[in-house]
C-alpha cells in the first residue's frame, strides 16, 4: 500500500488537472474558481479584501500564482476592485459563475463516484486529525 502523503499529491494533482480541464471553456482554473467563491461568500456589492483571500487560499497556492490568478479574474471581468485592495464579483461574474456551478455539482458527483457521504465525512475527519497531529509536532519533542 502506497502512503498517505502519495494518495493526498496524486489526488490533488487529479483534482487540479480535471477541474482545470473541465472549467477550461468559462476561462477560469481550479485556483480561479476558488478565488471568486471567497468573493462571493462575502456580501455582494461590498465583496472581500485581498487579505481575506491570501488566508482562505493559502494552502491551495504560492503568493505570486495567487495574486497573478486574481488579476487573471479581474482582467476576465469576473471580479472587479472597487478600491484597491478590495474585490467584488460583477454582475457578469455572478451569472457566470453561477452557469458554472453545475458543472462544479456534476463534477463533484463524479468524482464522489461510489463513496459514500459517512466515508467522505469520515476521509475528512481523519485528514482534519492527521493535519492538525502534524502541525502540533515540535522538532524537540521527536
Amino acid at each position: 500500500m502506497k502512503p498517505i502523503g502519495y494518495w493526498l499529491n496524486r489526488t490533488d494533482q487529479a483534482l487540479t488537472r480535471s477541474m482545470d480541464s473541465m472549467l477550461a471553456e468559462f476561462g477560469l482554473t481550479r485556483l480561479a474558481w476558488q478565488v471568486l467563491n471567497v468573493i462571493k461568500d462575502h456580501p455582494p456589492g461590498t465583496g472581500t479584501d485581498m487579505p481575506t483571500v491570501q488566508t482562505a487560499l493559502a494552502y491551495n497556492a504560492d503568493p505570486a500564482t495567487l495574486n497573478a490568478t486574481v488579476e487573471a479574474v479581474v482582467a476576465g471581468g469576473w471580479a472587479a476592485r472597487p478600491a484597491p485592495a478590495r474585490l467584488v464579483l460583477t454582475d457578469d461574474g455572478r451569472a457566470r459563475l453561477t452557469e458554472v456551478a453545475a458543472r462544479v455539482h456534476a463534477f463533484r458527483d463524479l468524482s464522489a463516484a461510489g463513496i459514500s457521504d459517512e466515508e467522505y465525512r469520515i476521509a475528512v475527519s481523519v485528514l482534519e486529525r492527521m493535519t492538525g497531529n502534524v502541525e502540533s509536532i515540535r522538532p524537540e519533542s521527536m
